[in-house]
C-alpha cells in the first residue's frame, strides 16, 4: 500500500512542476506567480522553464521599446514580435511535453543569463 501512495504523490508532484512550467509562459502575473512557488520547491523542471519564460519577456520589453523608434522601429519591433510569438509557442509546447529543451536560438543564453534564479 505504501508504494501506491508513495507513486500518487510523485505523479502529483511531477504535475505540479509540469502545471507551474506550463503557467509560467501565460501571462506576466503567471511567471511572477511560477517564480514565487517554485521558490519553496526549488524544481530543476519548473526553474528551467521559468528562465525561459523570463527570458522571452524581457525580449518582449526590448522589442517595445525598439518599437517607440517610427519606421524602422516598427518594422523591426514587427518582425521580432513574430519571430518571438514562434518562441514562446516552441517554449510552451516543451513545457506542456514535459521537455527541457531551450527555446531556438535565444534558450541557451537564457541559461546563462539567469543560472542564479
Amino acid at each position: 500500500m505504501e508504494s501506491g501512495n508513495t507513486q500518487t504523490e510523485t505523479k502529483n508532484t511531477a504535475s505540479d512542476d509540469k502545471t507551474m512550467a506550463i503557467v509560467a509562459y501565460l501571462t506576466i502575473i503567471g511567471l511572477i506567480a511560477a517564480f514565487i512557488m517554485n521558490r519553496e520547491k526549488n524544481d530543476p523542471f519548473a526553474a528551467y522553464h521559468i528562465k525561459q519564460s523570463l527570458g522571452l519577456t524581457m525580449c518582449g520589453v526590448a522589442l517595445f521599446i525598439v518599437g517607440l523608434v517610427p519606421i524602422l522601429g516598427w518594422i523591426a519591433s514587427f518582425l521580432g514580435s513574430i519571430f518571438l510569438l514562434y518562441l514562446w509557442v516552441m517554449g510552451l509546447v516543451n513545457a506542456i511535453n514535459g521537455k527541457s529543451q531551450p527555446v531556438p536560438l535565444l534558450g541557451d543564453k537564457f541559461e546563462e543569463w539567469f543560472k542564479n534564479i
